[in-house]
This record gives structure tokens, sequence and C-alpha cells, in this order.
């Protein structure tokens, strides 16, 4: 079946440079032609976090370059497309320009329509694109920028029913493993650290285990690491294991009571939808295989369909940005114009009240 819509998907809102080209059949199906994606990981790995600066100068050098080889993999030309789509924020905006600046100039010479994407936005809806799935439904993202539990009711209708106050879950992550010697990343270090340790050696807390409110909070967990191990120190390998066992049960558990009051509140707001509800979960800390089986357990107990992309669509990645644009297309949302600026704080749900984790520029709540 011949495609009715070819897009051409750029991200660059951190420390991944991406291109892909994705299309939409006839009958509303995604199919991928292509998907590059080049990490940054080892320009970063020796400062144990992303520099901004570091950053956008490596999206200058390799976007072209990806660009190019994405229209090769996909077998079309710029002149094939239909449209562009840029991430066009939140992230740093030093990456941003410089992804949004690209898509820009290839929409200006070759008169296609541009799509500003909103990167939490290219998240909400990959699960469309490799599960076909329905709206409405429940996203958790979870990422070293972002921790948030949104209601996905359709193309641009977002609700914000939970955010972090604080830290992330992937930055609580990275801050632990730098906190007790580990590499960067941080998250697949204190996974592979906690797979030896015992989970019940050390008492954490678990922040807003029990509040009626679905935010999340991970500074607290975050100090009490820090206390535990200055407490013991100096650390030996069988300490750090144990920590990073204990942090991560408290993360299960913390998300256990999160996650599970979301359910439920789903199951009451749509209690006369017959499809099966979905849990959508994504980001890269969704690689983590205790917080996977948490959320797993969590949807058959409450009769929910566990959805989680490949991994590589879970992280920072092009495709989910091309999918976002097809999307906003097939719903007939207009494009944007040549002259929209990046933002560095862009919330899904923009009527939500302003609390650091939101993605929108204002004091913590």
């Amino acid at each position: 079946m011949t495609p009715f819509l070819r897009i051409l998907g750029i991200e660059t809102s951190c420390d991944e440079t991406a291109a892909a080209v994705v299309c939409r059949h006839e009958d509303g199906r995604g199919e991928t032609l292509s998907d590059v994606v080049l990490s940054q990981l080892d320009e970063h790995s020796a400062y144990g976090g992303v520099v901004p600066e570091i950053a956008a100068r490596a999206h200058v050098e390799a976007l072209d370059g990806l660009v190019e080889e994405a229209l090769v993999q996909a077998k079309v030309s710029l002149s094939e497309i239909d449209a562009v789509a840029a991430t066009a924020g939140p992230g740093l905006i030093g990456g941003l320009i410089v992804g949004l600046m690209t898509g820009k100039a290839i929409a200006r010479v070759t008169g296609k329509p541009l799509f500003a994407i909103n990167h939490l936005e290219g998240h909400a809806l990959t699960a469309r694109l490799t599960d076909g799935l329905a709206f409405p439904y429940l996203m958790l993202l979870v990422s070293g920028g972002h921790t948030q539990l949104v209601l996905v009711r359709g193309v641009g209708e977002y609700e914000r029913w939970g955010t972090t106050i604080d830290d992330a879950l992937g930055e609580a992550f990275d801050k632990t493993a730098k906190l007790l010697g580990l590499p960067y990343p941080g998250g697949p270090a204190v996974e592979r650290a906690a797979q030896e340790g015992d989970p019940d050696r050390f008492t954490l807390p678990r922040p807003l285990v029990g509040e009626a409110r679905l935010d999340f909070s991970f500074s607290g967990l975050k100090t009490a690491v820090r206390q535990a191990a200055t407490a013991i120190g100096p650390l030996s390998d069988k300490d750090v294991a144990d920590i990073c066992a204990s942090f991560q049960k408290a993360i299960s558990r913390t998300l256990q009571d999160r996650i599970g009051r979301g359910l439920a509140r789903f199951r009451a707001q749509y209690a006369d939808n017959r499809v099966q509800p979905a849990l959508v979960v994504a980001g890269g800390v969704a690689a983590n295989q205790e917080i996977r089986r948490t959320l797993q357990a969590l949807c058959l107990e409450y009769g929910f369909r566990f959805v989680a992309p490949p991994m590589r669509l879970c992280t920072d990645n092009a495709a989910m940005i091309a999918w976002a644009g097809l999307e906003r297309m097939a719903a007939e949302l207009p494009s944007d114009p040549l002259d929209i600026q990046p933002r560095s704080r862009w919330p899904l749900d923009m009527s939500a009240q302003t609390v650091l984790g939101s993605g929108k520029r204002g004091a913590k709540a």
C-alpha cells in the first residue's frame, strides 16, 4: 500500500542528534522508513552529565549528515517528503535552535509545511505508531528531565495528572550514581549494582506515598541516600550495591502507590469505556527492569494493558517527532510559521499549575 504522507523528523533537544523518515498509510498505520540516532555519550561522560555547549556544537557538526543518511535509508528525496517536523522544545535551548533552524531551512527550500513539535508530545503519541493504541490512555514519562503522569485524550489534548515537584526520576538516578562513584549515565549503573545488593538493608523514604494527589518527589530520597552513604563511609562495593538496591526498591514502592492511584482514577473516569485501558511508559528510565516489573504487576492488578515501545523509541529519537507531525497532519491541525521560536520549557498541559517538573517556567509549587 502506498503511503499518503511522509515526514522528515529532526530531534536535537538534549544529547542525541537524530533524523528519521516516517510514513502514515491510508489505513492510519505508521511505518518507520529510517531512524538514525547519533549518541553524544562519549563527549559528556567525563563531565558526569550533559554539557549544553558541547551538545549544541555536536548537533551542528552531525545533523546535516544524519538528515542525508535518513533520506538515503528511506529511499526518498527531500522533494518526496510531505512535511518537516522538528523538536521545538522543551530541552536545551542551544540544541533546539540547531534542530529547529535546520527544519525551517528545509521547509523553506522545499516549500513543505513545518511542524514545530513538543518533545513530550512525541513521547505521548509513540504508542500509536508502535501499537496502534486508541485514545484515551495514560502515559507515564520517566526520563532525566521529566517525570509526569499524563492523560492522553487525543492529538493535542493532554491533561497532566501528576508531575515531579523537584527532581525528575532519571536525574535522581544520575545524582545517586555520581554520589556513589558510579559511571554516567547513572540509571543503568545503579540498576547493575542493585542486582548484587540487599534491598532491605537501608530503610529509605517513599516520597508522597499515601497522598491523594498524583505528584512525585525524589529530592528527599536522594538526600536520604547521601546520608546513608556518609554514615557508613568509606563505602565498599557491597555497601554501594546495597544502597542501590534499597534506592531502587524505594523508587518501585513509590511508583506502585503513585501510579496505582492514577490507574484507579482512570478506571473511575472512564467506567463506561469498553476498550481495555492502557498505561504507556516512555523515557529512558523505562528501561529499568525493576520499574517495569512493578508497572506490569500494577497493570495486571487493575486490568490495564501495559505498553512500552521499543527502547530505541523510549529514549530521544526523531521517529517519534516525525510521527507527531503526521498525527497533527491527519488531525488537520495547522502547520507552524517559519518564525516560530524554540522553547526551553513547554508543558503538554498549558492549563496545569506551574511546578518545577511541569515544563513551564515559574516557581516551585
